[in-house]
């Protein structure tokens, strides 16, 4: 069967299979590591200019087992959960490969959260120790652990007992000054006394199906879930992922989208590492002309981003003085991918091989992926076919499979299924059923070749830039603001992110309120992308007659009030 029809629907119904002519990997992450390293060891591992930093796989692998040995003195050991909370740098790489080395869980937690959401994370799953950078761009995370830790600067560094954070014990700090009561990084990496065959024994008790790292991700029904992840989950979806770039140990990875995410971590460091190619990490944050610079100077043959970050760098006015010539391929997910970007990213950045994903946290992320030589018309209108060793299939309310061309919800089943969520059977239950298929919320149509379009969400996920944003998460929050008395959150298109927050609120009666007031509010205590743009305070909401607001009359009033008419200004 070609690689072609072994993707298409079945009998003209939307439910299509995986190739599975590749096995699937069943080794854990360090197995993956450790036959890279015996393979491709001299080669160029990663690459960090802004922290001077470069290494062969050799060296990697060491620098991974001096940070390994210093977590097992502060007595971590397989399934403790370690957080970490940072921006791209060179302690991230380490301390995801690090975890994995003695199986313990690494807890991606999101650079641009505030305090609130900081101590939810943290006592979601309760971490036991958090490596954290210093401070990023307008957070202070010094500042932000002493507020949850009042008692932390004043504590045995590694014995924290703090009330707001009760299984929090160590705090790992990156930079030069260690502040009070944390362990400084580089010191941790010195003081290790494990050997590589103490950590060596350890990594062979590790099963492929253990649970490895946690990413939270939000829901319409409040508080960010935990999504579960196993080995076995995320090498293999690495795995393809670059394999259908067609990596091999001579390719650079350029790495401006952030670690935290599956794009970054999976997607990026975890599919260089099963191919033995290199990983060149631009910055701390996307900045275009430090990505452009990365990909010049160390000849980078492949770039990740979102739609918005490739046009940044498009519109760079030093576009003309960076080489591109080497970039070959490369994803842009996130958001749809207008035409006229897609077009200058094959011409201007020499990407002619450049693929859409498309997936969930939920599945390891990518479920589904354009190939290589996919028209340019299909790369902007679907995100491409399935990826092996999955099946998905779209079905109406009933749960039936609907005909090829029609649209319903989007279900995907497989081994990149996560485990569940953290500690919630319910919730789990909820978005996996018996049978393993997991809801993906998606909207979706599937074409006669199997290439599938996402054409909207169940349920009212915003998605700015790459970023999911949930609008019960906020207008929970909302609601703690005394002089509010009911929000709804919603989103509207926008030229530039995709989609932007809006928020109508009631104030409480009485009381005098203005969008600059709320917008501060948000501004202090949650993520910035999460931050609504266009804020509205009303007397009243559109309701049914059951009382449910309905959501889709306020995003057509938003649009009228924002869309200028051509003719405002003419008398008849």
């Amino acid at each position: 069967m070609s690689r072609s029809s072994s993707r298409l629907p079945r009998n003209g119904l939307s439910h299509v299979f995986g190739d599975t002519s590749t096995p699937l990997i069943n080794l854990t992450i360090p197995q993956v590591l450790a036959q890279t390293v015996a393979t491709h060891g001299k080669a160029l591992a990663a690459v960090f200019p802004k922290q001077a930093i470069r290494w062969t796989y050799l060296e990697f692998a060491a620098e991974i087992d001096r940070l390994a040995a210093g977590l097992i003195s502060l007595g971590l050991s397989k399934g403790d959960r370690v957080g970490i909370l940072s921006p791209n740098r060179a302690e991230w790489l380490l301390t995801q490969f690090a975890t994995a080395r003695i199986g313990a869980v690494l807890v991606c937690i999101n650079p641009a959260y505030r305090v609130a959401e900081l101590e939810y994370a943290l006592n979601a799953v309760e971490c036991r120790a958090l490596i954290t950078a210093q401070r990023f761009r307008s957070s202070d995370y010094i500042h932000m652990l002493n507020q949850l830790a009042p008692d932390l600067d004043s504590s045995t560094p590694g014995l924290l007992n703090t009330t707001r954070l009760p299984h929090l014990r160590a705090v790992i700090a990156m930079g030069d000054a260690t502040p009070d009561g944390m362990i400084s990084f580089d010191a941790l990496c010195d003081n290790g006394e494990a050997t590589t065959d103490d950590l060596d024994q350890i990594s062979a008790s590790l099963d492929p199906d253990d649970i490895i790292n946690i990413q939270f991700t939000s829901g319409t029904t409040g508080a960010p879930k935990g999504a579960s992840l196993t080995h076995r989950n995320i090498t293999n979806n690495a795995a393809f992922v670059t394999a259908t770039m067609a990596f091999t140990a001579q390719d650079r990875l350029c790495i401006p989208v952030p670690f935290y995410h599956c794009f970054g971590m999976v997607m990026g460091t975890l599919g260089c590492v099963t191919k033995g190619a290199a990983m060149i990490i631009p910055g701390e944050g996307f900045d275009p002309l430090d990505t452009l610079r990365a990909v010049s100077d160390e000849g980078c043959t492949a770039l990740y981003g979102v739609p918005t970050m490739f046009l940044a760098m498009l519109e760079s006015p030093d576009f003309a003085q960076f080489d591109l010539r080497t970039l070959r391929t490369g994803i842009m997910a996130g958001a749809p991918c207008p035409i006229e970007v897609m077009r200058r990213v094959q011409s201007d950045m020499h990407m002619s091989g450049v693929t859409i994903a498309y997936g969930m946290t939920e599945t390891s992320p990518v479920s589904f992926q354009s190939n290589l030589d996919d028209p340019i018309a299909k790369r902007v209108s679907t995100v491409g076919r399935i990826h092996p060793h999955v099946e998905c299939r779209i079905v109406d309310e009933a749960g039936a499979i609907v005909p090829v061309g029609t649209q319903g919800e989007l279900l995907t089943r497989g081994y990149s299924v996560m485990k569940g969520y953290w500690g919630d059977a319910i919730k789990t239950s909820g978005s996996i059923n018996a049978e393993g298929w997991m809801k993906t919320g998606d909207l979706a149509v599937f074409d006669a070749e199997g290439y599938c379009t996402i054409t909207g969400r169940l349920k009212d996920m915003i998605c700015r830039g790459g970023e999911n944003i949930y609008p019960k998460e906020i207008e929970d929050f909302l609601f703690t603001h005394p002089m509010i008395e009911q929000a709804e959150v919603f989103g509207i298109p926008d030229a530039h992110y995709g989609e932007v927050t809006c928020a109508w609120i009631i104030p409480v009666r009485g009381a005098r309120l203005d969008p600059e007031t709320v917008r501060q509010y948000c501004k202090d205590n949650i993520a910035h992308y999460k931050l609504p743009t266009h804020i509205r305070i009303v007397d009243a909401l559109p309701m049914t007659v059951t009382g449910k607001p309905q959501k889709f009359l306020m995003r057509k009033a938003m649009l009228a009030e924002l869309t200028p008419s051509p003719q405002s200004g003419d008398t008849q």
